[in-house]
């Protein structure tokens, strides 16, 4: 589902315009990516929660040539869904 998707759908089913929805959808993408960088973790209850993990540095190997790599330390963001979530997956 694409971005455009969520917004048709929201927009059906409260009755805003499309351009108004996606105004609101994009806003709140916005609002979580910023909290996750400010604070390094959000919670939405019923969803999930998003939080910045630090992958350490490590050797890799280019497919390519067999030449060894060093693969600096970097920030990732790593998502576990909320029970309501996984129970609606699951069922």
């Amino acid at each position: 589902m694409t971005k455009k998707e969520i917004v048709r759908t929201i927009a059906k089913r409260i009755g805003l315009s499309q351009e108004e929805t996606k105004e609101v959808v994009q806003s709140t993408f916005d609002a979580i990516i910023d909290a996750i960088a400010r604070q390094g973790r959000i919670e939405l209850r019923n969803f999930g929660v998003f939080e910045v993990n630090i992958r350490s540095a490590r050797k890799a190997r280019n497919p390519r040539t067999g030449e060894q790599v060093d693969v600096p330390a970097k920030r990732v963001v790593k998502f576990k869904p909320g029970r309501e979530m996984e129970d609606r997956i699951r069922n």
